[in-house]
């Protein structure tokens, strides 16, 4: 099991994850995109570490997996929260997938609240199965977005589904109490276009975002902060108990 953190690094829930999976017999790995290049946090700008970075060290860590004698290359899941969710996701999208890897994939992606709002212009995935699970209440990464992406991408044949968690926030898993991030961008309202080549578009002239000025632009016109992000005691329960049927059905011999 390949892990992947959000925008704050990786956080107690995070980890707790990962115990429930070596519990279970899954070896895991934890990627460390932030800490390799000395970022502590991208809350409030995703440039000094983008997705598409994190992807490309999410498959350099599964040719170092797939080379271990231990680990079945045939057998490791990606699983991720917020932006760590983007890169499980995005890291099934076919464009991205095969400009790093054509051999290696992943077995399965299981995405905790990721950013749906960014919707490939192809929506092409592997055919490794996909879950999204998401609160209903997100204002930070919108439920609605995914809602509007999956079955966009499950009409090109690939497996994905989705379960959004009535009445609750961001980081619906956490065990504290929701609270309002005051540096963080609340992304309700909106939508952005992604190209073949993984350039994530403004939404006028077409312009790649591959700047911070241009970034700021472009959410300047659609974007609000201070979201709400934490837990519900109820939902994180469900949330633990769906990803260990989910990983044990993809990657144990059992399904057990």
């Amino acid at each position: 099991m390949l892990g992947v953190a959000g925008s704050l690094g990786w956080g107690n829930h995070h980890l707790e994850y990962m115990e429930m999976y070596r519990s279970m017999g899954i070896a895991t790995f934890a990627l460390q995109s932030f800490k390799s290049r000395n970022v502590t946090s991208t809350v409030g700008e995703q440039i000094s570490v983008t997705t598409a970075m994190m992807v490309l060290d999410a498959y350099r860590a599964l040719d170092t997996l797939r080379r271990d004698p231990r680990i079945d290359g045939k057998r490791v899941a990606i699983t991720g929260w917020s932006l760590g969710g983007g890169v499980t996701l995005f890291s099934a999208w076919k464009p991205l997938k095969n400009a790093i890897s054509k051999d290696a994939s992943f077995a399965a992606h299981l995405a905790f609240y990721p950013p749906c709002f960014v919707q490939p212009q192809e929506p092409l995935f592997t055919d490794a199965p996909i879950h999204i699970l998401i609160g209903e209440l997100d204002n930070w990464t919108p439920a609605e977005a995914c809602e509007e992406m999956v079955p966009m991408i499950k009409a090109t044949g690939s497996k994905i589904d989705i379960t959004v968690y009535p009445g609750v926030h961001h980081s619906f898993d956490r065990l504290a109490p929701p609270e309002i991030d005051e540096s963080g961008y609340s992304f309700t309202d909106c939508r952005f276009e992604m190209n073949s080549r993984g350039e994530v578009l403004m939404n006028f002239l077409n312009i790649p975002m591959t700047t911070p000025f241009r970034q700021k632009l472009a959410l300047s016109f659609c974007a609000g902060r201070r979201p709400t992000y934490g837990g519900n005691p109820v939902t994180r329960t469900a949330a633990f108990e769906f990803a260990r049927r989910f990983m044990g059905d993809q990657l144990l011999p059992s399904g057990e």
